[in-house]
């Protein structure tokens, strides 16, 4: 069995994967969401430990901690900053001498440096994706993550000071071109995180396999502590939604780009709709031919292993679920006029995207993070703004309808935290080791912070076309 940096992925799976999955899919809704709770910290569950010698061959980058002059000197610069900025935070840092950091209030989060030497080191070779390394690595670890990642994502624009800001092109990695998401290396980039494998994705979703925001029914600060029993039926209120906001019905020809595991294809065949749907995940691809199969919609439903910019045809209604942000910037244009150009007369569009602010996608949409590192290779968010004026000057499409929810993918992010690392042993007999599960884990609160600061949104947006919708009694 072997793992790569880039996912920690295993490989060696089940000859029939796409049967093991649906196995693992069964057998996951029978076993409580989460485990007992610990008596430290805020989270139901024990963080798994990085063992005292990480494999080299699996995590060269992590295993191996910066070193030589030039590291030295960028760690200490990192540490006066972080220094910096940590006496302005709600947040408390405890050091292994017993210093602490940070003027916090009592019941402030508190982030326990282990190694402060390795954690500089890393962070003034990295930045944030050393932030993120050495986490993975146990240079130091929080008894609730996500609130010390919120703390953090809160602050995002003023963290480093403003001179500094203005030079970060010149010393910040950028995004390879080998992860631009041209047709040649798309593909790659999906299958790096959704071809990791079905059952570890089976260990957290729920019984849809839904892998975006769900749609609870409440709504503000009533969007808290939801219960795993109603969430299958949240994913499927969203999914409804946009299917309504689509106009999708008896006889609609549906196109959707991004199949996931098949579950909005299902819903939109069970309306007596015929779905033609597209993806570059081999592993979804399987997983959700077999769903469709099973449930007796082969003969409405085509899944099909292609890229959005080849699909032909004309459709009266286009969904797409938080496929945008693995696009790329340099796309979002060729991603609408695709749609554009199969969209029939009079026809729908209904996307899912997760936004971003227009100031924060102009200071990062060219960086490359510890997410493009580690999760999503050549993704961008979008923000509303970008999406806006992309329809509005390159395409003929106008946006008639949005609704955020940021509140809900929160909630849907700590469900899925929850439910991973309740299944920790699980997650481990599939192959994937301790450093895999604490680089999870950092994404799913990462991400989780992101949305319940603020700082990330989730949105539903409805497109039609500004063109008339020619009479059917106009004479040639």
């Amino acid at each position: 069995m072997t793992m790569t940096e880039a996912n920690g992925s295993a490989a060696g799976r089940p000859a029939d994967r796409a049967a093991s999955a649906a196995h693992a899919i069964e057998e996951n809704q029978k076993t409580p969401a989460v485990a007992p709770p610990t008596p430290q910290g805020g989270v139901p569950y024990t963080v798994p430990q990085p063992p005292a010698v990480i494999d080299a061959e699996i995590w060269p980058g992590i295993a191996t901690v910066p070193g030589g002059f030039k590291a030295g000197v960028a760690a200490r610069i990192a540490q006066g900053i972080f220094r910096t900025a940590i006496r302005g935070l709600p947040l408390e840092v405890r050091y292994p001498d017993g210093k602490v950091l940070g003027t916090a209030p009592a019941g402030a989060p508190v982030m326990t440096i282990n190694r402060p030497d390795d954690f500089a080191r890393r962070m003034g070779h990295g930045g944030l994706i050393g932030l993120g390394e050495a986490y993975m690595a146990g240079d130091w670890d929080a008894e609730d993550l996500t609130a010390v990642m919120e703390v953090f994502a809160s602050r995002a624009g003023t963290l480093i000071p403003e001179p500094l800001q203005k030079m970060r092109a010149l010393f910040l990695p950028r995004q390879p071109r080998k992860e631009r998401n041209t047709e040649e290396n798309t593909r790659s980039n999906i299958s790096r995180h959704y071809d990791l494998s079905n059952e570890l994705f089976a260990t957290f979703l729920d019984d849809t396999m839904s892998y975006s925001s769900a749609l609870f029914p409440a709504s503000g600060s009533a969007v808290k502590d939801m219960a795993w029993d109603g969430f299958a039926a949240a994913q499927q209120a969203k999914i409804d939604r946009l299917l309504d906001k689509a106009a999708v019905g008896p006889g609609t020809r549906v196109l959707e780009i991004g199949t996931g595991w098949g579950e909005l294809a299902l819903r939109a065949a069970a309306r007596g709709a015929t779905v033609y749907s597209v993806t570059l995940s081999s592993e979804q691809q399987e997983l959700a031919r077999k769903r469709v199969a099973d449930a007796g919609y082969a003969d409405a439903v085509t899944i099909d292993l292609k890229d959005y910019r080849a699909v032909e045809g004309e459709y009266d209604a286009i969904v797409s679920v938080e496929m945008i942000e693995a696009v790329g910037y340099q796309y979002w244009a060729t991603y609408f006029q695709t749609i554009e150009r199969v969209l029939a007369p009079g026809g729908k569009v209904a996307i899912q995207a997760i936004t971003i602010a227009h100031d924060r996608l102009l200071a990062t949409r060219t960086g490359y993070t510890w997410v493009h590192k580690y999760i999503f290779p050549g993704g961008v968010i979008p923000s509303v703004r970008a999406i806006e004026e992309i329809t509005e000057k390159q395409t003929g499409l106008q946006v008639r309808e949005r609704t955020a929810f940021g509140e809900h993918y929160a909630e849907t992010l700590r469900l899925w935290e929850e439910r991973f690392m309740g299944r920790q042993d699980e997650v481990r007999e599939l192959g994937f080791d301790a450093i895999f599960q604490r680089m999870w884990l950092f994404y799913l609160c990462y991400s989780r912070a992101g949305f319940a600061s603020g700082y990330l949104n989730v949105q539903q947006i409805v497109l039609d076309s500004r063109k008339p919708v020619p009479s059917l009694g106009a004479s040639a």
